[in-house]
């Protein structure tokens, strides 16, 4: 003990043992003490000493602590010290003055080294991993920590060893449901680290709840006014559902994305906001992000903006949009996770433009967003939200594509200038001073035109009002007119992708671009600018070239002066067709062309970067290769390449005539044999009701013989034995039965008669009491004046009594209808009772029964023989249906056949046409013109011959 208290700083006799001297002998103690409490106190002290001597301690002490670990788990003291002393061993979190004495590099190379010396030998995380699972405070947290800094340290090698550790994912899983809150946040934190980068790290740790532990902390903290952990949890989800479509599927199925609502409930008001809360909701955001990223696969986003939508989240992060004293970042990125929520779905697009600002009087949220992008006073990346905003809602949306043109056009213009539009909006900031309002207005009108040539057509319409006196200008030549006067090079290029944009596939556009005899000249001599200007001129000059070239590729030669072929000479003659090419290929050499192609968002450093557009960079990959093939092709091959056009329309046009033709026949191939089903399952049907019939016939006729037979032989018993009672059939049993019959009418008489007597009494009295009221009513009328006191209760009695006088009349009434009645039903008895009580029936009356059954039978007889009479009539009918379904059902064969023929005509013809078609082909080939849509006609001949195998399988 005097050893211990020299090391732990007490007084000690005789000179001070150095640091490795020190260490040296509690390494030794730690290995041969056989007491544990000498082994504890050791790696106590040790653990004192670790942070001062961490390279000391860990290069001696390492294997002795692991040795600990491994033997000493009855104690969980000593195993804490020694999970303590490798954290600080390994860890790179050390104290600030610790931090000036070593040099980070230096930090960060022990703890490497450190960590891949403890996990060479992979039963150590094994190890690691069953004490984390032991309940005790002081053996997990510090369990916990060393494996989230062996993690930091080695984190690829660290996660393969506890993925092939049997339910190594699920014993850390474990942590989140701790109720000790310091081990359930450092749980998170361990995760983090286990999470990263590794998708099947992140599957299984999916799949054993870490949503629902997740979502449930975080609720329990508070959502975004929670602290760190909430922090902690969302960059936790973060790894887990990030590039992740396994655990996106999985989350949205969970219904987990209708527990992200809460998350946006944000009051109205300017109270503060804490740095803290403003993370959260930024986390918050870009989580919701992750779900809808345009980089997802676009089923997988798809499902997860619709279940945003029907749960309501768009219409909280929209209440957030319009919502004042929010931050300027949280807004910002509000409106980011809002346009990629709306991208490409069409519902949530028409739920965003019916979203309108709480103002007086009330603007759609488009408006005020766009007034944000051309107001140059606004935060640069504000702009740039909004810009992508506004592109998110037209994508692929042609109805808001026509909502925002329409703006522009004179019929729906308002004249009172009450309300500003987004066409105004969007003129406004094209013609402003602001060179960043000209490019985003230019791009965002390039969006609402975007493969939609019907409004590319309608915006030739749109005048503009330049000044007073003077006749209103074309939007289209405006544009033009401004590139004439030698803008900032960031409005030209904003100006010339919207030309491009509006040109490209709109021969109508074209024509009004070159109607103007200015337009050309000046584009040429853009071109022909001088080589050794900036690189920004450069770009200008391929945007140029790319201009001209969409009006001679798209040019339907409707203007006899620009025709191709003359617009190719002026290129020749004045630029020269090399140079036109290598000013063209400007465009996608240029660093912010690569750059703005990576992804659809507008992220730039500086508003000066702001050249390109996403979908613009497609338009130009589209176009350069065809339009520098274009400008080589000569007078010669473009006739040629026009008749082999026309001949491939009129070609395309056959052949969809043809499968028009293929088609019908078809459905009447079709409609015939769904009519030979029916017709046969008609015939069928007849057919088994015919045979039915015929059955039930013969039924009848072996009832009608059997009855025949039962009347002889019953005639023939009544004449042989007439004195006895088993005439017609009647047998000893019946006749038992009869006696039985009166025997019951006699006694139902005698009751009757018994009722009847006492009805008649009952009469008797209610006569009696009826004379007796009268009497009283008498005596009531002559004493109602003999004293005040009684008439109203006299009054009362009367009344009572002249009640119960009418409901005995009632009863009177009934019971005399009763016994008249009985008196009929006992002069029906009376014959059928004799003196004695004795059966009254007679052979003679047996007779009269017989004879009556005889007359029955003789009717019945007569009803099956006209029953089957009409059976006969329906079998002869449904005999000639079959015979004329037949007959339709060969005539039909033999349309079939007909139709056959002509499909195979047909297909003569069209392998004809097609020899043709190959045989210009390979003249056109052999002159050196390529032929441009070849692969859609092999697909188009493709889907002919699929077309063709169906006609085939069907026939």
């Amino acid at each position: 003990m005097n050893f211990l208290r020299g090391v732990m700083g007490g007084p000690s006799a005789g000179p001070q043992p150095s640091g490795a001297d020190t260490i040296q002998k509690l390494c030794d103690r730690v290995s041969s003490s056989t007491l544990l409490d000498d082994r504890r106190d050791a790696v106590r002290a040790l653990k004192s000493l670790s942070k001062k001597y961490r390279l000391e301690v860990g290069i001696q002490a390492m294997q002795h602590l692991i040795h600990v670990l491994q033997t000493d788990r009855s104690d969980s003291e000593i195993i804490g010290y020694a999970l303590d002393t490798l954290y600080n061993v390994i860890s790179n979190d050390l104290e600030e003055e610790e931090q000036e004495e070593n040099s980070a590099k230096q930090v960060d190379d022990l703890g490497s080294q450190f960590t891949e010396i403890f996990i060479k030998q992979q039963e150590n995380v094994t190890l690691l991993l069953t004490l984390v699972e032991e309940f005790d405070f002081h053996v997990r947290w510090p369990g916990v920590k060393l494996l989230t800094s062996l993690l930091k340290q080695q984190g690829p090698q660290v996660q393969q060893i506890i993925l092939v550790s049997p339910m190594g994912v699920s014993r850390l899983m474990d942590l989140l449901a701790d109720s000790r809150e310091v081990i359930r946040n450092d749980g998170v934190l361990l995760l983090q680290q286990l999470t990263k980068s590794n998708a099947a790290i992140q599957k299984i740790v999916a799949f054993e709840n870490a949503f629902e532990r997740l979502l449930d902390i975080i609720t329990e903290e508070g959502n975004s006014d929670g602290g760190i952990v909430v922090e902690d949890c969302l960059l936790l989800l973060q790894n887990l559902l990030k590039n992740n479509n396994s655990n996106q599927n999985f989350f949205k199925e969970g219904s987990y994305i209708q527990r992200m609502k809460p998350w946006f409930e944000v009051a109205d008001d300017n109270c503060g906001w804490s740095a803290q809360k403003v993370t959260n909701l930024h986390l918050m955001l870009q989580l919701v992000r992750v779900l809808v990223s345009p980089t997802n696969p676009p089923g997988a986003t798809s499902s997860c903006q619709k279940a945003m939508f029907h749960c309501g989240l768009l219409q909280q992060l929209c209440t957030i949009l319009m919502a004042t004293g929010v931050p300027a970042d949280i807004l910002t990125e509000t409106i980011n996770t809002v346009s990629e929520v709306i991208r490409g779905c069409q519902t949530n697009q028409d739920y965003f433009a019916s979203v309108n600002a709480p103002s007086n009087p009330p603007r759609p949220a488009i408006v005020v967003l766009l007034m944000s992008m051309v107001n140059e006073r606004q935060p640069f990346v504000l702009r740039c939200a909004v810009l992508y905003c506004f592109q998110c809602f037209l994508y692929k949306n042609q109805k808001g594509q026509g909502e925002i043109v329409s703006t522009l056009l004179p019929s729906t213009i308002d004249a009172t200038g009450n309300s500003v539009s987004a066409g105004q909006l969007l003129c406004g900031g094209l013609f402003s001073t602001d060179s960043l309002s000209n490019w985003c207005a230019a791009v965002a009108l390039a969006h609402a035109l975007q493969e939609n040539g019907t409004l590319k057509e309608q915006l030739l319409r749109v005048q503009l009002a330049t000044s007073i006196g003077n006749p209103p200008v074309s939007l289209l030549q405006q544009c033009t007119n401004i590139l004439s006067q030698g803008s900032k090079v960031q409005t030209r290029v904003g100006l010339l992708m919207l030309l491009c944009t509006w040109l490209s596939n709109c021969s109508i556009a074209v024509t009004h671009f070159l109607h103007n005899p200015a337009n050309v000249p000046f584009f040429q001599l853009t071109g022909q600018i001088a080589e050794n200007l900036g690189e920004e001129e450069q770009l200008v000059q391929g945007l140029c070239a790319l201009l001209l070239g969409i009006s001679i590729y798209y040019n339907d030669n409707s203007l006899e002066n620009y025709r191709k072929e003359k617009l190719k000479q002026l290129i020749e003659k004045r630029i020269g067709r090399e140079n036109f090419v290598e000013k063209l290929g400007f465009i996608s050499k240029h660093e912010l062309y690569s750059r703005a192609a990576q992804k659809p968002q507008p992220s730039f450093s500086s508003p000066d970067h702001m050249m390109f557009d996403h979908e613009f960079t497609k338009l130009v990959k589209e176009l350069e290769g065809v339009i520098s093939k274009a400008i080589y092709k000569s007078s010669e091959e473009d006739k040629k390449e026009e008749e082999v056009k026309k001949t491939l329309e009129q070609h395309d046009n056959i052949v969809t005539h043809y499968k028009k033709v293929i088609r019908e026949q078809d459905q009447e191939l079709e409609e015939l044999k769904q009519r030979i089903s029916t017709l046969t399952s008609q015939n069928e049907q007849l057919q088994a009701t015919v045979t039915q019939q015929v059955s039930q016939i013969q039924q009848h006729k072996d009832q009608y013989n059997l009855l025949k037979v039962q009347l002889g032989k019953d005639t023939q018993h009544h004449n042989s034995h007439g004195d006895t009672l088993q005439m017609n059939g009647i047998q000893t049993e019946e006749v038992s039965k009869l006696k039985e019959e009166l025997e019951e009418w006699k006694n139902k008489h005698e009751l009757l008669q018994g009722q009847l007597k006492e009805k008649d009494s009952v009469i008797e009295k209610l006569n009696s009491s009826q004379l007796e009221m009268g009497a009283t009513e008498q005596s009531l009328q002559t004493s109602r004046f003999g004293g005040l006191e009684h008439s109203n209760e006299l009054q009362k009695e009367l009344e009572m009594l002249r009640s119960q006088i009418q409901l005995q009349a009632a009863e009177i009434s009934k019971l005399q209808m009763e016994n008249q009645k009985l008196q009929m039903m006992n002069t029906a008895a009376d014959p059928v009772l004799g003196d004695s009580g004795a059966p009254a029936a007679t052979s003679s009356e047996l007779e009269a029964r017989l004879e009556q059954e005889i007359k029955e039978l003789k009717s019945q007889v007569k009803a099956l023989s006209e029953e089957k009479e009409s059976l006969k009539q329906q079998l002869d009918s449904s005999t000639s249906t079959v015979a004329i379904l037949q007959d339709k059902n060969s005539r039909l064969e033999r349309e079939v056949a007909e139709s056959k023929k002509e499909q195979d005509d047909l297909l003569v013809l069209l392998a004809d046409q097609d020899q043709k078609i190959s045989a210009q082909k390979m003249k056109l080939k052999d002159l050196g013109v390529a032929i441009e849509d070849e692969d859609d006609t092999e697909s188009g001949d493709q889907g002919d011959e699929d077309e063709d195998g169906d006609e085939e399988e069907q026939d």
